[in-house]
């Protein structure tokens, strides 16, 4: 080997080392798979819907509902909020994969919504299945990734995190505030976002936006509170988490799925 090719050699290690070490969305471009869709389009087959104070799959008021192709959430039959909290949920749990949202808020607010709950909504991760929750719970224990709408001219960031009965550790520490800030820029309006998630069972958790890691935290755990009415059985303070069901939330503001798409990582990890 000549001294000009052990050069470009050397060049080359260094440049594909300093990647692997320095690049935060390695991790995220590592993972290849095949993607499926949730969702079908057509109705709500496969999945779960649980509402605060209503029995399991008591759709009340039509509010999970299939139109035009969309998995829309509305409140059109309610006169007031009045805290009926929801979250659809897949049926089937996952440990290890990457999961893709496509939303949009649209229209008014219900009457009686939080104000914090304006155009908020989210992807619930590594949550508690959907039979495993009280009549009146109002939150799965799980990890939510929030999505959150601009109102026009405050900053507002999504793929955010908030942790009804669940802590995490960022940064080397143990987070036990109820939700953070991601760095993603605010998105106004009724524009389509797409926010992407890698869960790699306890070991690592990313929120990604156009490309970009805005968030991740490792080493889940049931623990504190913002989860109200819920069985003392399920939530077992200081319990790793590693796995559990997706959901979508009803918070009081209309919002659309267009494509809610899952890639089964899994066999990677074996």
């Amino acid at each position: 080997m000549n001294i000009s090719t052990l050069l470009c050699t050397c060049l080359l290690l260094a440049v594909s080392t300093w990647k692997s070490c320095g690049e935060k969305s390695t991790a995220t471009t590592a993972q290849t798979g095949k993607w499926i869709s949730l969702f079908n389009g057509k109705n709500l087959d496969g999945w779960d819907v649980k509402i605060a104070g209503f029995d399991l799959n008591d759709n009340y008021k039509n509010n999970f509902r299939v139109e035009d192709g969309l998995l829309k959430v509305r409140y059109d039959g309610y006169t007031s909020f009045d805290q009926h909290y929801g979250h659809i949920f897949y049926k089937k749990p996952f440990s290890h994969y990457r999961l893709r949202v496509e939303y949009r808020f649209v229209g008014e607010q219900c009457p009686g919504g939080e104000d914090w709950a304006l155009r908020n909504s989210g992807a619930m991760l590594h949550g508690q299945s959907a039979a495993s929750m009280m009549k009146d719970q109002d939150f799965p224990i799980s990890i939510e990734a929030q999505f959150l709408g601009g109102n026009g001219k405050d900053e507002r960031h999504t793929s955010n995190l908030c942790t009804p009965g669940t802590n995490v550790v960022m940064n080397g520490k143990l987070e036990t505030a109820h939700c953070m800030d991601s760095s993603s820029k605010t998105y106004h309006g009724d524009q389509w976002v797409t926010a992407e998630f890698l869960v790699l069972g306890d070991s690592l958790i990313q929120h990604i936006l156009e490309g970009k890691v805005v968030m991740e935290y490792s080493k889940p755990t049931i623990g504190d509170g913002v989860v109200n009415n819920y069985d003392p059985k399920v939530k077992i303070d200081g319990k790793p988490i590693s796995s559990g069901t997706i959901s979508l939330q009803s918070e009081s503001h209309p919002i659309d799925f267009r494509k809610v798409e899952l890639m089964d990582l899994s066999g990677d990890y074996k």
